[in-house]
């Protein structure tokens, strides 16, 4: 476990061999016996999953928790919820109004399920340290966070309706500035800006929505010393120069996309890269050899500001 390298890593240094951050979310809750439902609103199983995961897969970074509904949650979004996965944002405030008018407020430390999470980082963080792990801190992107509060009506507004659009946005990234500094007061090494959706939109579109809406939770990250990233999912070819355009020290991809491709693009920019180990075919069908998998992604990546996690 080596917590620097990473931070090394996602700086776009080069490191002695590629760190490795496996992004275990609710299969933490697997790994003690409890249920994801439980595990993801208890400070102490939160904290005892993340570490015993950390642990045991040799990590040199994880996620305090991978659910992208915090956030939405915070701001009175409902949520359904599961035994076996992260919970679902069933209610859409922004579906027929501006966040103004829905009265929506930026979050606070008590607001949602931050008190829990706060409560969790600080039971976890002195033994993430003791183990050389970083504590990663993942914020919930503008455009992904815009979807949960105006459902997926927002992909068209940002065509259709753009001025309802830029609002909703906008609120949505005053919503990750603020729980980015959240995870920064709690300690997290990294904070990630996770976007999936973001994927799905033109490089022009990406350029005016998600783009501005980033840069404030990105300076705040920079200016408490903290290292930065941003985690898109799907096929982002056509955004990816956008994403390297960000501001952020580096980004990570999912199985869907070249790694030398990625590399290449990471390097030219002087960025840190992530991936790309096949969650579904590699990990979960076991379709093709996870040994394999790990060798080619290990191959492509190098010790160049690379490092190794699950698509």
């Amino acid at each position: 476990m080596a917590k620097q390298m990473l931070i090394d890593a996602y700086r776009g240094k080069r490191t002695v061999s590629a760190p490795w951050v496996p992004y275990s979310g609710v299969h933490c809750a697997f790994l003690i016996n409890e249920k994801a439902n439980a595990f993801l609103q208890s400070p102490e199983l939160l904290a005892k999953g993340v570490v015993y995961t950390a642990e045991k897969y040799k990590a040199d970074g994880i996620p305090l928790l991978f659910d992208l509904s915090v956030e939405a949650n915070s701001v009175g979004c409902d949520l359904k919820w599961w035994e076996d996965n992260v919970p679902s944002v069933s209610s859409h405030p922004c579906s027929d109004k501006t966040p103004e008018e829905a009265g929506l407020k930026i979050p606070t430390l008590d607001s949602g399920r931050w008190p829990q999470i706060w409560q969790a980082a600080k039971i976890a963080k002195p033994k993430l340290d003791a183990l050389d792990c970083a504590m990663m801190g993942l914020v919930c992107g503008p455009l992904t966070l815009a979807s949960h509060l105006a459902g997926v009506r927002i992909f068209t507004d940002v065509y259709k309706h753009p001025d309802f659009a830029h609002k909703v946005l906008k609120f949505a990234g005053e919503v990750c500035e603020a729980a980015a500094k959240f995870y920064i007061d709690m300690g997290c090494d990294i904070v990630a800006i996770v976007d999936p959706v973001a994927s799905q939109i033109r490089d022009t579109t990406f350029r005016e929505f998600v783009t501005p809406n980033c840069q404030a939770t990105i300076k705040a990250i920079h200016d408490a010393g903290v290292t930065s990233s941003f985690f898109i999912c799907g096929d982002c070819t056509k955004v990816i120069d956008e994403v390297c355009s960000l501001g952020t020290h580096g980004f990570a991809i999912d199985e869907q996309l070249n790694m030398n491709f990625i590399r290449d693009k990471a390097l030219k920019a002087g960025l840190g890269f992530g991936g790309n180990l096949k969650l579904t075919l590699s990990l979960s069908l076991g379709l093709i050899s996870p040994r394999e998998d790990a060798i080619v992604s290990l191959a492509a990546g190098g010790s160049h500001g690379y490092t190794f996690a699950p698509g």
